[in-house]
């Protein structure tokens, strides 16, 4: 079967199979010309980073329900839009995300540039992100990999290269599929058949509308590719963080630096992490370890990280400053600190006592 065919048959496929998302144009209006925001598209495929679809539905309407444009996700305070992502994770996505909504409403007039090549150089935009957007809003024939696809042309050419080594070779078999004709639902098409048929476990080869010319189901091989390299082991590091309120029940935060882990969130303050705990209270307070430990994943290493916990009538902070009991949303902060606080909290209020 021919490239095309392929691709004509997957198109085929989709026309009854696409997964219905709130930032997707169904097949059937997307066939009669109707295009999907740009603005929904990217902001979608930003979330989607290292995260999966039932978790970024969920902060996809709380966004496009509260910032509807770019132009008001622009306009729209920092620390606002970073509470807003909390829990998300990957916080220099959020970062990213207000650098290039206001770059594309003062450099464009609030319209994204529809070529690959301008979206390279929005602030955030990488190649895959740049040819999805290229492709699904603006129907541009580029070529979209991402997990999912990688692991449908692993199994169609049978390519036992492992990754990450296999990428420029998984994406030229990718690219030779590509149709100049409603790319866009074609890009959607082989990201579905990923995710809803050829799955990284139990691969459902008899639902495929590529069984048959699938080179690794013929070979017997399908469900043991992508074959991966072996990953590192990921350090484990050490904090400890400070929990403290004052006589009016306000507490103690600090806006973390722009740059580095969990740029501009909120958090508790603390010495870096490390090869050790580093003690360094913001204050001097007859501070208390609660007894435990909250610990957390990260992409590249576990945390394990002590709490200790204060409560002063007043004091003078060197890190951070005291917020109001009104003015604080625990869900604004990262979840690594709302872990934290979830931790400490008994200490403060017995009713949140589970034990």
């Amino acid at each position: 079967m021919r490239d095309l065919e392929l691709s004509d048959v997957l198109l085929d496929w989709y026309d009854g199979h696409a997964r219905v998302l709130p930032w997707r144009i169904p097949p059937a209006r997307s066939k009669a010309g109707v295009r999907p925001d740009p603005y929904r598209i990217w902001l979608s495929e930003v979330m989607l980073q290292q995260t999966t679809v039932a978790t970024v539905t969920k902060y996809f309407h709380a966004f496009t329900t509260r910032w509807p444009t770019i132009t008001a996700l622009a306009n729209a305070p920092d620390e606002v839009v970073m509470g807003q992502w909390a829990g998300l994770g990957y916080y220099a996505r959020a970062r990213n995300l207000l650098k290039c909504a206001r770059v594309v409403v003062a450099d464009y007039d609030g319209a994204f540039p529809d070529t690959h090549s301008e979206l390279m150089g929005l602030p955030g935009i990488g190649p895959y992100t740049a040819a999805a957007i290229a492709s699904i809003a603006f129907e541009q024939s580029e070529c979209v990999v991402d997990g999912n696809v990688e692991r449908v042309m692993a199994r169609m050419f049978d390519v036992a290269t492992p990754l990450p080594a296999a990428k420029p070779e998984l994406t030229a078999h990718a690219s030779t599929l590509t149709p100049t004709k409603r790319a866009g639902d074609y890009a959607q098409a082989v990201m579905d058949l990923g995710a809803t048929v050829c799955t990284p476990k139990s691969p459902n080869c008899e639902r495929c509308p590529w069984s048959a010319p699938c080179l690794a189901r013929a070979a017997g091989r399908a469900a043991d590719l992508p074959l991966r390299s072996p990953k590192p082991v990921k350090p484990t590091r050490y904090g400890i963080a400070y929990i403290a309120r004052n006589g009016d029940g306000a507490w103690l935060l600090e806006r973390r630096p722009d740059k580095g882990l969990l740029g501009g969130m909120l958090g508790w303050p603390g010495a870096a992490w490390g090869d050790v705990a580093v003690e360094r209270p913001p204050f001097t307070a007859d501070w208390q370890v609660v007894a435990g430990e909250v610990r957390h994943t990260f992409t590249h290493f576990h945390l394990r990280l002590m709490i200790q916990t204060a409560t002063v009538v007043h004091a003078n902070p060197q890190q951070g400053a005291f917020i109001e009991q009104d003015q604080f949303n625990p869900a604004d902060l990262p979840t690594v600190m709302r872990k934290a606080y979830s931790h400490a909290l008994p200490v403060f209020d017995p009713m949140f006592d589970n034990d």
